[in-house]
């Protein structure tokens, strides 16, 4: 799929964004990608996991494991096409864990999804998690590379598309300076 057919469907969605934005690493941006309004149609769930799945077929790819919550659609969907099994990770008091009596095996191939990346910070934690449970991290996939590809995760790291979005330390905020209301969206706001 093109950039411009999976931006697309953002918009006839209604997932692309425009304002000024908190985002989930503390950073402001103009421009958020609510994966969520996406994810709720089949179709495009599957549609955009294929791209990632395409990307790890070969990889006997065993576990699927994606950071809760916007992750869990986009895990469960490359999981499915992999033919893997597949978990998430949540946070509890702060701090990534696996919970909900779901593990990770020694030696297991591991593949992390994601559904936005801006810094990899979530993606990052999950990694961390894997190496200390002993399972084989093969790569990381996601929809929505923010980042324009500068992130580097030390694995193979697919995205169906990379763009680079701006964003901004809250001091250097542009548009926190011309006085434009700070919306939190996601899943700890208000979308």
């Amino acid at each position: 799929m093109s950039t411009e057919q999976v931006l697309n469907i953002f918009k006839e969605t209604g997932a692309l964004l425009e304002g000024h934005f908190l985002l989930t690493s503390g950073l402001h941006s103009p421009k958020y990608f609510q994966c969520a309004k996406v994810l709720q149609y089949p179709e495009y769930a599957e549609l955009l996991c294929r791209q990632i799945s395409r990307h790890f077929y070969t990889s006997e790819v065993e576990l699927v494991i994606s950071p809760a919550v916007g992750g869990i659609i986009v895990g469960y969907e490359v999981a499915r096409q992999l033919e893997a099994r597949n978990i998430f990770a949540e946070r509890e008091s702060g701090v990534m864990k696996l919970r909900r009596g779901f593990e990770i095996k020694q030696g297991e191939r591991v593949l992390v999804c994601e559904d936005v990346v801006t810094t990899g910070g979530s993606v990052f934690e999950v990694i961390e998690l894997v190496k200390n449970a002993g399972g084989k991290l093969i790569g990381v996939g996601c929809i929505v590379d923010r980042s324009g590809g500068k992130i580097d995760f030390g694995t193979r790291f697919s995205a169906v598309i990379r763009l680079e979005v701006p964003y901004f330390k809250p001091e250097e905020c542009p548009l926190c300076k011309e006085g434009v209301e700070l919306v939190k969206p996601g899943s700890r706001g208000i979308y």
